[in-house]
């Protein structure tokens, strides 16, 4: 459908990237044809007993591809979910999950419901049904379908969700590896809640390794001093600008939530303005800077990164070309349109493309799901192991300082980082790290190095689809 604007629909939008880019392939139409399709979506009705009275409630889980197994994707809770959202999201994960390289196919959930009007007893009890009727036409399983947090859920329900399936599978060993996002003392892994805002860092780490790259978008120099703008201080908008403003020295001058936007052109403190929107709501009335009741409006201000990291369809085909970032990295599923997408190619702006730039969720999903099918924590072997070889090195090197009277000490910072060995945490980032860079460099070769492409988001859509394809062709498709 077309929404009221003129402008495609977000699945429409998905669509019209994937056809860009696969008919610069010389895949079959009806190869073409099988990867772009959903494959099925459930939509289930249930009723849950709450303030003395039966409310129903409407549910989607769609499976977009299965050239992998199981398909993987989030649930997320929101007033306005639809099937077409769903199944755009779903699709979105299958390119994306190809492109990082997680053995998974694709799939998304939604249930309609405005998280905010439901108490934590409620929202448990609404998870739980939710969950049973998912579960129960194994639509949530370890080895067909792993859930995990989306917009509007998090640790609490993903937890809900892992018990209610080993209530149902008792006799399951692998029974937490159902969903992912959980929390560390539930099954879950550490780094996991940051994992999308840290994969958003990542990737611009990466971009500005390339100096050509950079300059595509006018850059001469690093990430330290950019100025961001950021759309939706959530889970993923608030990591990405708090390791962008703490480790790479950029500026947040703006950030904009659905109250409104903040200014302060010499930089927010976002931990400081995240704990203000927890406590009061928004940004109205925020004492760190400048109020300004047109949030969306401040997308089109000056700055050097844009991170749209909040909702679908922010950036249009009616606010594009006011847009005056060289760079946009969308750290949201879907935040720039097709119409939009076609107009600020032809400016010249660069995009980072969702299924990339915001792959770092799925990709230590994958992490927490391997660890639940080993069922050991990571590092536990290893770790002790690497520390007392490092002590050997350290420990030769001061006897080698004595014997030779140089009187040369290591510093007690370097002893203590380098003797230090890598726990779980570490191994989580350093794994992400390694997935960021991998896929962005898949990506560089296709926009460097293949005719006819001249972005990102093709050269993104490009490789994935040639992995699914492949994995399509292996199985006798």
């Amino acid at each position: 459908m077309t929404t009221q604007t003129g402008e495609p629909s977000f699945r429409q939008s998905v669509d019209l990237m994937f056809n860009r880019a696969a008919a610069m392939t010389d895949l079959s139409p009806g190869m073409k044809e099988k990867i772009r399709v959903c494959n099925s979506t459930y939509i289930v009705r249930f009723g849950v007993r709450l303030r003395g009275e039966v409310h129903t409630f409407t549910g989607y889980r769609s499976v977009h591809s299965e050239h992998m197994e199981p398909v993987k994707g989030g649930l997320r809770y929101a007033p306005n979910v639809h099937q077409d959202e769903v199944e755009a999201l779903a699709a979105l994960m299958t390119y994306k999950c190809a492109l990082v390289e997680t053995p998974f196919g694709g799939s998304k959930g939604g249930l309609c419901i405005d998280p905010r009007q439901y108490e934590r007893d409620e929202l448990e009890k609404i998870t739980r049904r939710f969950a049973y009727e998912l579960i129960k036409r194994d639509l949530i399983n370890p080895s067909q379908n792993v859930p995990a947090p989306d917009m509007g859920t998090g640790e609490r329900e993903m937890a809900v969700i892992a018990d209610q399936y080993a209530r149902m599978n008792t006799t399951d060993i692998n029974a937490r590896a159902c969903v992912t996002g959980k929390p560390p003392h539930a099954g879950g892994i550490q780094g996991r809640v940051e994992a999308t805002g840290r994969g958003v860092q990542y990737a611009l780490q990466e971009f500005f390794r390339h100096p050509e790259d950079m300059a595509k978008a006018g850059f001469s120099t690093g990430l330290d001093g950019k100025r961001v703008i950021v759309q939706g201080l959530g889970n993923v908008g608030y990591h990405a600008a708090l390791f962008l403003s703490q480790e790479d020295g950029c500026r947040i001058t703006h950030v904009i939530e659905r109250d409104g936007a903040i200014e302060d052109p010499e930089g927010l403190d976002i931990a400081a303005l995240k704990d203000w929107i927890d406590r009061h709501g928004g940004v109205k009335d925020c004492p760190f800077g400048t109020y300004h009741p047109d949030g969306l409006r401040v997308l089109e201000a000056e700055c050097d990164i844009l991170i749209p990291a909040a909702i679908e369809g922010v950036i249009n085909m009616h606010n594009a070309n006011a847009i005056q970032a060289p760079l946009i990295i969308e750290a949201a599923n879907g935040p720039v349109t097709a119409g939009a997408d076609d107009i600020l190619r032809q400016k010249g702006t660069v995009i980072i493309p969702d299924l990339y730039a915001n792959a770092g969720g799925v990709t230590v999903s994958y992490f927490e799901w391997v660890k639940n099918l080993s069922h050991i924590r990571f590092g536990r072997m290893q770790r002790r192991q690497e520390e007392s070889r490092h002590k050997l090195l350290v420990d030769e090197l001061e006897r080698l300082s004595r014997d030779s009277g140089v009187g040369w000490t290591l510093s007690p910072d370097f002893k203590d980082r380098y003797l230090r060995g890598a726990g779980e945490l570490e191994l989580v980032r350093s794994g992400l790290d390694d997935t960021m860079r991998a896929a962005y460099q898949s990506m560089r070769e296709v926009w460097w190095g293949r005719d006819g492409v001249t972005d990102l988001r093709t050269a993104a859509f490009l490789v994935s689809i040639e992995r699914v394809a492949a994995s399509y062709e292996a199985k006798g498709i």
